[in-house]
């Protein structure tokens, strides 16, 4: 894996359980326990990510109200709408 900026060295504090687990991930993973950390940090963030990324219903209608889409945009998603009821007109079959 390659770091487009440099390593620095940090200390911290860790608990002996958070301790053993890094040590247990690493050697699972064949890694060091600085990589370990990197990977965890970063599962974290991109998580977090993707939380304040998804909007609620509401949001998502505010939005809307508030920037519009094209009319291309709406002619796709009416178009996708039709198909998809249409696929489910007759259920039993």
């Amino acid at each position: 894996m390659k770091y487009t900026s440099t390593l620095k060295r940090t200390s911290m504090s860790l608990d002996q359980q958070t301790l053993d687990s890094i040590e247990l991930l690493a050697s699972e993973w064949e890694t060091s326990k600085s990589e370990v950390i990197r990977r965890a940090v970063r599962k974290l963030k991109e998580d977090e990510a993707m939380k304040t990324a998804c909007m609620t219903p509401v949001q998502a209608m505010e939005w809307l109200q508030e920037n519009g889409i094209t009319q291309e945009q709406a002619d796709t998603f009416r178009e996708e709408i039709r198909l998809e009821r249409e696929a489910k007109k007759y259920w039993w079959e």
